[in-house]
């Protein structure tokens, strides 16, 4: 029998150990305690099976995924979706590079925690005042995420197509598994060079009319430049919302625009608490749906055929979904 197996039968055991447990007060201590142990075994083996699925598929793929974060308005969560899935790709095992194409108006760094280890951005490297690997600020908490800002808050260049060809080409020569480049808002120049040299493409909207039309013009101007791996990513979605009637379900959102669906991302309060902290949802102990959701995504990115986060019961507890996952219960 295998190491996972056991691990598999064991938790098991614990579950069912835990629910048959009378109800005085010290069996009731003894189950949360079971019920942590569990939940930590959970997330310690998932973490060992996608390192171990990261290796193996960077073994086998000796191609540099470069893929564009954007979406045309400003204020959907490109940013935000950049940082977790960045993050996201790190924990399963990916070697990740995050490039803030944002000239001048870079956040990438804050939502990271990184804003004080800024030193050199690829325009010094371009310019040769420094190596790459000087202006790759790599996170200590996963030294396989590495972040790039193309310039400086206080400095304005005049960034072109055949600069952000370079830094791409740099980057895609440090044996990076994936590039994912943070676009600026809007479809100007800035729009422009961060598409050149991407491959893929992720469209970010909320559930919104002006949102999913500036994504439309977005996903055909990506068309137009032979970007045709494009998904869609429907941010701060809200299950009560779209039962009243009062906002577009992703369903709608999707056929609206016509682009296959990457993930759907509810609405989430720590999300603003996660960026004032400088660290991303995905890092949290206790996973929000919205840091859920964010994972799952990044799995769909590298080929898993993972589940969608069912939006009709947002209120769903870990350990309800803990118990799901060991006993194969589906309780609707």
């Amino acid at each position: 029998m295998s190491a996972l197996s056991q691990c598999i039968q064991s938790a098991r055991a614990s579950y069912a150990s835990s629910s048959s447990s009378s109800s005085s007060l010290k069996n009731k201590r003894g189950a949360r305690c079971r019920s942590k142990k569990i939940n930590h075994h959970h997330r310690k083996l998932t973490t060992i099976i996608t390192r171990a699925e990261g290796e193996s598929n960077r073994k086998t793929s000796g191609t540099t995924r470069a893929v564009v974060v954007t979406s045309g308005k400003g204020g959907v969560g490109k940013t935000t979706s950049s940082a977790n899935l960045g993050m996201s790709m790190a924990r399963l095992g990916y070697s990740v590079a995050l490039v803030d194409a944002d000239i001048g108006l870079r956040n990438l760094d804050l939502l990271l925690g990184l804003e004080n280890r800024v030193v050199y951005t690829a325009m010094e490297v371009l310019e040769g005042e420094c190596r790459l690997e000087q202006a790759l600020i790599r996170d200590k908490r996963w030294r396989n995420l590495a972040l790039l800002p193309i310039s400086k808050n206080r400095q304005r260049y005049n960034v072109t197509r055949d600069n952000m060809n370079t830094i791409l080409d740099l980057l895609k020569k440090s044996d990076f598994d994936f590039i994912f480049i943070d676009c600026p808002a809007g479809i100007d120049l800035g729009f422009i060079n961060a598409i050149s040299n991407a491959e893929e493409a992720i469209v970010v909207t909320t559930p919104e009319i002006t949102a999913i039309r500036d994504a439309d013009r977005v996903a055909g101007l990506l068309e137009a430049n032979g970007i045709l791996d494009v998904r869609l990513l429907v941010n701060r979605v809200r299950a009560d919302m779209i039962k009243n009637n009062d906002m577009m379900s992703v369903k709608d959102v999707q056929e609206m625009l016509g682009v296959p669906l990457l993930g759907a991302i509810p609405e989430d309060t720590e999300v603003i608490v996660s960026t004032n902290r400088g660290e991303p949802l995905v890092l949290k102990k206790k996973l929000t749906l919205a840091g859920i959701a964010y994972e799952n995504a990044a799995r769909r990115i590298v080929g898993k055929q993972d589940f969608l986060i069912d939006l009709d019961q947002p209120k769903k507890g870990i350990f309800q979904n803990i118990k799901e996952f060991f006993t194969g219960e589906d309780l609707d």
